[in-house]
Order: structure tokens, then C-alpha cells, then sequence
């Protein structure tokens, strides 16, 4: 499991990475709790949180069915993508 959460926290950044302008200041970290539920926290330049969040939260969405799509696949219990403000 500890794999798969670096695996899915990489996939995130790998996608988010093209959207922003401010890339040194983009960080995808994860952790994992007890019951094996995965988060995945994206720290983005305030410039560049709208393009994360996309029109009508459409790029949040999608980066959220994607990780909980390659985490089901990979017997993740549950994956969250939060962009915090």
C-alpha cells in the first residue's frame, strides 16, 4: 500500500504540473490513516489555485475521478483530492 499511495500522489502532481504557471511552488503530498483511506493535499501559488480548480470545479473533479480510479484499481479503500484554501 505504501507504494501505491506515492504512485497516486505522483499521478496528481504529473497532471497538475502542465495547469500551473508557478511549478516550483506546486507540492502533492499524501498520507494514509489507519483504516487505509488515502489524502492527497495539493499546495499550489494562489495564482494558480483557480486553473487547479478549473470552471465550475471541472479540473478538481476530474483530478478526484482519476486518483479514486487508480486507487480502486490498486485496492486503495477510499481517496480524497483537496486542493485546501
Amino acid at each position: 500500500m505504501a507504494n501505491l499511495t506515492v504512485d497516486l500522489a505522483e499521478l496528481v502532481r504529473v497532471m497538475v504540473e502542465p495547469l500551473v504557471d508557478h511549478k516550483d511552488d506546486l507540492q502533492v503530498t499524501q498520507s494514509v490513516d489507519e483504516s487505509g483511506d488515502v489524502y492527497i493535499e495539493i499546495s499550489a501559488h494562489e495564482e494558480d489555485a483557480g486553473k487547479v480548480i478549473g470552471r465550475q470545479g471541472r479540473v478538481i473533479k476530474s483530478l478526484r475521478i482519476l486518483a479514486r480510479a487508480a486507487g480502486s484499481r490498486a485496492g486503495a479503500r477510499h481517496v480524497d483530492v483537496e486542493l485546501p484554501e
